[in-house]
């Protein structure tokens, strides 16, 4: 459990991790407001990995990581997946993410285990494995991006 998706060689991300995070804190600086609550920490052939430093402020009554923080981390996932593998297009959008929440999630570190099963050239299809700090799986997803149509440069002839 918690280990790194196998690499599928057959995809090469186009962005590192850093950039990846740099796209997103400039294209969506409302995400963390600040913070580095949400960040992408490993980006490989056909996946990446991302991280929820949850604190306090994203507990709910009883104590745990709530379902929306978790949701939206299973979100930035697939987000960080298709402008990696995709091309650095901030317009990329969610049309689809499932969620089943399995245990608790505790405060620390919560790692998002990001996988591509199909990467089309309007969709992108992944699933997400995310381990809370005791490394035990706290809940999976399984969603769908899509990607916006390539746009012509301005001296581009279509």
């Amino acid at each position: 459990m918690g280990e790194k998706m196998p690499a599928q060689s057959n995809l090469q991300p186009k962005l590192t991790a850093s950039e990846v995070n740099a796209l997103i804190n400039a294209a969506y600086p409302q995400l963390n407001d600040g913070t580095a609550d949400f960040e992408a920490i490993d980006v490989f052939p056909g996946g990446c990995t991302v991280r929820l430093n949850a604190s306090e402020r994203h507990l709910r009554p009883g104590g745990t990581v709530s379902g929306p923080t978790l949701f939206t981390l299973a979100d930035i996932g697939g987000y960080v997946c298709v402008l990696t593998h995709a091309g650095p297009d901030p317009l990329s959008v969610t049309v689809n993410l499932n969620i089943n929440f399995m245990r608790k999630a505790d405060v620390g570190p919560i790692d998002g285990h990001c996988r591509i099963l199909k990467l089309g050239r309007r969709l992108m299809v992944f699933d997400i494995d995310i381990v809370g700090p005791d490394g035990q799986t706290v809940a999976h997803a399984t969603g769908t991006y899509s990607i916006p149509p390539q746009r012509a440069k301005p001296n581009e002839v279509k």
